[in-house]
This record gives structure tokens, C-alpha cells and sequence, in this order.
């Protein structure tokens, strides 16, 4: 029997909160939030910026390099819905990127020269506390479906949450070093990427299936794994 809609989604927070257990993968877990969206909510990508412990932000998890670029875009540039999503800690929907303020013209021009016509940033935020956005982009101009906007910010409040859950909560600092080791194996996930892309001759996007995929059959941290390819101790 084919599954609802309603049952995908409720198959999705399960597998979201399951990722909520002692010494889980951030990294893990905004991946599976990212993919979870693309699949289940109209995007044609998807993609986290989260802030480490200066208020920086930086790209975390991605479904794609496109994506990546369209967010560090916007990094550069400092402007952009992303950017304005973590700095109000409101949605910011653009149906569609070719009517954004000149002052987004850096996001735009790359967004449209990567074919995406809209995007959608959600604030991953708990309280007063905004700790990154969640950004739905589509290739298709257009407004989010209401739905899809309501599941997309109950993600991204699952997301937060599981990063500061109440004993990060009770210590700041842990909060901090939390979100900093979530960004400092983004590094290493990048650079083992590009090792194994290279060994392999593949894109790496397809590098980087190859190493989750082991480490999910190894039951290994994805930054270990990655870690291990960098420091060639790993070769996949």
C-alpha cells in the first residue's frame, strides 16, 4: 500500500527525533533535515547555515553543491534571504529571486545562474535563540505551499531543539563547542569529499554518498570516517 503524505511526514520526524540520542552527529542530522525536505516538501534543494560561537554563519549540511554555492554567495556578500532569516529570526519567502533588492544581487545572479527561481529561509531558532536557518530553494517561481511552510519550520524546530536540547541549554559553553565541532566537521567532510572524488573520478556529490553510506554501514560517525579518509587511514 502506497504511503500518505501525512505518513511520510510522520515517518520523517520519527527518523529525526531518532537521531536525538547521547553523542549523536549534528553534522548527521542536519544532512537527514536537509534530504528530508527536498524529498518531502517540494524542494529542489536544500540547505543549512549555521552560526558558530562568534555569530558567523556557515553552510553545515547541503543537497547539493548548487546549493552550497548559491549559500556561500550569500556569505560573501553578507546580504541575502538566508542572511536576513538568521538576523530576524523571521521567515523571509522569496517566490521569486529575479524581483530581490539590488542589494541581493550577488544571491541572485547565482541563484538564477544555477536555475533556481525561488527560496524559502526558515530560522532555526528556539526562544530568543537563532542558531542558523533552514533554506528550501526551487526551481519553479512561486509561493511555498502553507503546508509545506508549516512542516518545514516544525523540521527546523526538531533540528534546533536536538542542538540545544536542556543540558546544552544548562552550560553555553557547550552550546558553543557543540555548534563549533558541527562546523569544524563540515571541514573535514569537505576535504574527504574532494579525496575521494579524486580517487574515484567521481563528482562529489557522489563522493560524498560513498562516505556516508560507509559510514552508516560501519555504525561510524561521519565526521570519524571523514576524519580518517583525510588523514589517510581511510581509503575509500
Amino acid at each position: 500500500m502506497t504511503a500518505t503524505r501525512e505518513q511520510e511526514l510522520l515517518r520523517a520526524f520519527a527518523v529525526l527525533a531518532d537521531t536525538l540520542v547521547e553523542d549523536y552527529d549534528v553534522v548527521e542530522l542536519l544532512q537527514t533535515l536537509v534530504e528530508t525536505c527536498s524529498s518531502l516538501l517540494g524542494a529542489s534543494a536544500s540547505g543549512v547555515l549555521l552560526a558558530d560561537e562568534n555569530g558567523d554563519l556557515d553552510v553545515v549540511a547541503s543537497t547539493s553543491e548548487a546549493t552550497r554555492l548559491v549559500e556561500v554567495m550569500q556569505l560573501g556578500a553578507s546580504a541575502g534571504p538566508c542572511i536576513e532569516s538568521f538576523r530576524t529570526g523571521r521567515v523571509v519567502s522569496v517566490p521569486d529571486i529575479r524581483d530581490v533588492p539590488e542589494h541581493w544581487s550577488a544571491f541572485r545572479d547565482k541563484a538564477l545562474e544555477l536555475d533556481f527561481r525561488a527560496v524559502h529561509a526558515i530560522p532555526m531558532r528556539l526562544r530568543d535563540t537563532t542558531i542558523g536557518t533552514l533554506n528550501l530553494l526551487r526551481t519553479e517561481p512561486g509561493e511555498l505551499p502553507e503546508d509545506d511552510l508549516v512542516a518545514a519550520k516544525a523540521f527546523a524546530d526538531v533540528a534546533t531543539i536536538g542542538i540545544l536540547h536542556e543540558r546544552a541549554l544548562a552550560h553555553s559553553s557547550q552550546v558553543r563547542a557543540q555548534l563549533q565541532t558541527a562546523l569544524d566537521s563540515r571541514v573535514l567532510i569537505e576535504q574527504a569529499k574532494g579525496v575521494v572524488a579524486y580517487r574515484r573520478r567521481i563528482s562529489v556529490e557522489e563522493a560524498f554518498t560513498v562516505i556516508r553510506q560507509y559510514a552508516r554501514s560501519h555504525q561510524a560517525r561521519l565526521s570519524a570516517v571523514a576524519q580518517a579518509i583525510v588523514e589517510r587511514t581511510l581509503e575509500l
